[in-house]
């Protein structure tokens, strides 16, 4: 990394990163009070707090949204006529999972090989550390150019929408000129990039009913309706002979232009066992940016464990599709209703619910904030030209963001690149590309507030 003020100060102040995401990864923050306390959650908000505080925000609050969460405001003015920055993060978590497969407690920070490894190091709580460094960066060569606002979410993972319906009935709240969401990540360690698009989701359970009890299946079995191979064939018929997403009416064949994603590189980064193929056409980068995707999340039917030879008379599942920018969730579910309803064998009963939807995003890659970003990346990855990628995943917040403040330039970077694993066992955060995106987020700052200046 070039030296220069910014970065030698990042630098200085690695150690302390290390010590407060130790402290922040401690909390079991999961926003689901089945898995982890809702103390925990609040902890961490507290922390978060007090970290602004700290750092002379003004107005620090903990926002009690409609979802039961809180998120953690605060607000650092800047020079007058500056812009108005707004810095995202979240602080809540996915669950451990398996802990058996952990390499060391999920919930307490642990180097191995080079990254500090813990759940939340990437996604996102290592985002809030991010957002201190670049600022305290700033502040210690000459100031924060630009007003900054703070809002790091607390019930991100649970896609329960809490932060989204408090912003659209405070829209004073977070009005911004630009929004830097660190909560995506670059394509590889070492190459800078900003993500442009987000899928968009719907989540969906279906149930299907065939008998009015389950039935032995050496007296019945061959002519009564069972419901497990009923729903079977529907969840089948979703996909293709090659494995593509085929629901009846939805586009599935559109081509990813930007970055692509090598198969080998992607074999590596899924875990892809040796000699299993990769279902789908197009290149890897049109099927997880381009194209929608569907996946069985869950089933509930008989378990393996004590199964006794009836055929069931229920079975159901839960199903999320992943919908590209240029598609309409909404509509993309009404499809999907549509096709599963039409492909139900034996006319067994079928009932379906929505459980979850968010939009697809796309930014505008042509604005100065974006400008303002590749000019960062080059100072913190020398040598390295800014990419633009997508990402598969879904940030409902940011169609939110997009819609109450339409002006506003949004950018997407983060600490999730593959070898991130996040909501997998064994998360971890890279410190050098930690570091490296803060000397990149505090440059970006000073970049655009010039950008801004008449």
């Amino acid at each position: 990394m070039t030296a220069n003020p910014i970065a030698e100060t990042v630098r200085s102040l690695m150690p302390r990163a290390r010590a407060e995401l130790t402290e922040l990864v401690a909390f079991e923050s999961v926003a689901d009070e089945n898995v982890a306390p809702r103390s925990e959650c609040e902890a961490a908000a507290n922390w978060v707090a007090d970290a602004l505080r700290a750092e002379d925000f003004q107005d620090v609050a903990l926002l009690d949204t409609p979802d039961g969460s809180q998120a953690v405001y605060g607000i650092l003015p800047g020079p007058a006529g500056a812009p108005t920055v707004l810095l995202y993060a979240h602080y809540d978590v996915q669950p451990k999972l398996d802990e058996s497969a952990w390499l060391s407690p999920p919930f307490e920070l642990t180097e191995r090989d080079g990254r500090w490894y813990g759940r939340g190091t990437a996604d996102c709580k290592g985002g809030v550390i991010l957002h201190l460094l670049a600022l305290r960066a700033l502040k210690a060569n000459g100031g924060v150019p630009v007003t900054v606002k703070v809002i790091v979410e607390g019930s991100e993972e649970q896609g329960t929408g809490g932060l989204e319906r408090y912003a659209e009935e405070h829209p004073e709240l977070l009005t911004a000129d630009a929004i830097v969401i660190g909560d995506a990540g670059n394509f590889r360690v070492g190459l800078p990039t900003v993500t442009a698009t987000l899928r968009g989701m719907t989540m969906i359970r279906v149930q299907i009913d065939t008998l009015e009890g389950n039935l032995h299946s050496g007296q019945f079995g061959g002519a009564a309706p069972d419901a497990l191979a009923a729903l079977i064939r529907v969840l089948d018929s979703l996909r293709g002979p090659d494995g593509s997403t085929v629901i009846d009416g939805l586009p599935g064949d559109r081509v990813w232009e930007g970055l692509q994603y090598p198969e080998e590189n992607f074999r590596q980064d899924a875990k892809v066992l040796p000699g299993v193929d990769l279902p789908g056409g197009g290149t890897v980068a049109d099927r997880i940016w381009a194209r929608p995707a569907v996946t069985v999340v869950g089933i509930d039917c008989h378990p393996v464990a004590g199964a006794t030879p009836s055929i069931p008379k229920t079975a159901r599942a839960q199903i999320s599709l992943r919908v590209p920018p240029g598609q309409d969730a909404a509509e993309a579910t009404k499809l999907l209703f549509a096709h599963i309803e039409n492909h139900t064998p034996w006319n067994a009963r079928v009932t379906m619910e929505q459980v979850g939807q968010g939009q697809a995003f796309q930014a505008d890659t042509s604005s100065p904030a974006y400008a303002s970003m590749a000019e960062a990346m080059e100072v913190a990855y020398p040598g390295q030209e800014m990419q633009t990628a997508g990402l598969g995943g879904s940030i409902p917040l940011c169609n939110t963001l997009a819609s109450l403040y339409p002006e506003a330039e949004i950018l997407l970077i983060g600490l999730s690149e593959p070898e991130a694993q996040i909501h997998a066992p064994n998360e971890s955060v890279s410190p050098e590309e930690l570091e490296r995106l803060s000397v990149a987020e505090a440059h970006f700052l000073l970049n655009y507030a010039r950008s801004k200046q008449v």
